[in-house]
């Protein structure tokens, strides 16, 4: 996917005001626009700059895009790291199936799914939408969380600022990625005095060094001595909250996998944990230890190359 420059389709500073952007979008409509155009990719054009007006345009669009896009040049090879959206807070205005689908790829990536398809005049205040990351422990404990926000602005001058916004958050046990927790009259003011509406934030996940949530399954890979594995043991497995013994049957393999039902992430029902167990060798790497493995290559009638033997690429 190819990284798209909206200032310089519109032609633009980077600092523009609402006032260039509008001025900005009368000057290229009058040359581009297919009623009145000459040129041959008069259409084509003309969708690049509503598209690039539709993003500038809008103060929350327009500050993401500013931070995600920082040191990219047009036609450049793009991908959006992963949560690059964490903390932004997004109002309820989105666009529709419809409206997107006139858009580019690259615009259906980054602002497909931001904010809401809430649409329409309404007194209660509209719901505004943010992605925060947490620690998986949060999970299992339960906690009261200090989430920092970046809400995009427009100063008096029509240029877009972000504002920093602080709230404590109660994480529930048992939250899982993709829940949202609702933070009522968070949201936008009422209109005549209505309600204000709600803040929904989208829960996900920080990177783990040993974890991997599925819902609220866990994965984790469990090292295992080859004697552990070869003769059946029962080892000890440290979890987010606590620990769990688990029995590992005689003749385990690497690949194979355990399921400890109950021990994931709780709920109802709580989500269990799965092993993936992985043999590892300890090292020839002193006179004793070539001595135990070339006693083992002598005495045990073992070929893992033999014919019927499953390999696993």
């Amino acid at each position: 996917m190819e990284f798209k420059d909206y200032y310089k389709t519109l032609g633009v500073a980077r600092d523009a005001t609402a006032e260039d952007l509008k001025k900005a979008l009368r000057k290229l409509a009058r040359k581009y626009h297919p009623d009145v155009s000459k040129e041959a990719d008069a259409q084509l054009r003309m969708q690049e700059v509503n598209e690039a007006y539709a993003v500038l345009s809008d103060p929350e669009k327009r500050a993401a895009y500013d931070q995600l896009g920082r040191g990219h040049q047009p036609g450049q090879e793009f991908r959006p790291p992963p949560d690059w959206d964490a903390g932004f807070e997004f109002s309820g205005r989105g666009f529709s199936p419809h409206e997107a689908a006139g858009y580019s790829d690259f615009f259906s990536e980054l602002f497909g799914r931001m904010g809401g398809t809430h649409a329409g005049f309404r007194a209660r205040g509209e719901d505004h939408h943010a992605k925060v990351l947490l620690d998986l422990e949060d999970a299992f404990s339960g906690a009261t969380r200090q989430i920092s926000l970046r809400v995009p602005q427009m100063d008096a001058r029509g240029r877009v600022q972000l504002v920093p916004r602080t709230l404590n958050v109660k994480i529930p046990v048992g939250v899982r990625a993709g829940q949202v927790i609702r933070l009522a009259g968070q949201g936008a003011p009422g209109v005549g005095g209505a309600a204000a509406g709600d803040l929904l934030l989208e829960v996900q996940f920080k990177p783990h060094p040993r974890f991997r949530a599925d819902g609220r399954d866990l994965h984790l890979s469990l090292p295992l001595a080859p004697w552990e594995a070869a003769l059946g043991s029962v080892v000890t497995v440290d979890l987010p909250h606590g620990n769990v013994k688990v029995r590992i049957p005689e003749g385990a393999q690497s690949g194979k996998s355990l399921r400890v039902r109950g021990k994931g992430i709780p709920g109802d029902p709580p989500g269990d944990l799965l092993l993936d167990l992985q043999v590892v060798l300890p090292p020839a790497d002193t006179a004793k230890a070539r001595a135990l493995y070339e006693t083992m290559a002598r005495e045990l009638a073992f070929e893992p190359r033999a014919p019927g033997r499953t390999w696993h690429g």
